[in-house]
C-alpha cells in the first residue's frame, strides 16, 4: 500500500496559521505520522497499539 492511497486527518491542535501541525493515517497495520507543512517528507509508522499507549499518555499530561 503506497501513503498516498491513505486518508490523511490534519490534528484538531493545529491552527491556519501555518505552524506545527501533525497528520495521521490510521491503517489496520500502522498508524503513519507526517508533518503537515511536508506531506512528501519523512514519515513515521507505528503499531496501532503504539500509537494508542502514545495518545493515552499525551492525554494524560
Amino acid at each position: 500500500m503506497s501513503t498516498a492511497d491513505l486518508a490523511w486527518f490534519k490534528s484538531s491542535y493545529s491552527g491556519g496559521e501555518g505552524g506545527n501541525c501533525v497528520e495521521v493515517a490510521a491503517h489496520p497495520t500502522a498508524v503513519h505520522i507526517r508533518d503537515s507543512k511536508n506531506p512528501d517528507g519523512p514519515q513515521l509508522a507505528v503499531a496501532p497499539t503504539a500509537w494508542a499507549a502514545f495518545v493515552d499518555v499525551a492525554s494524560s499530561a
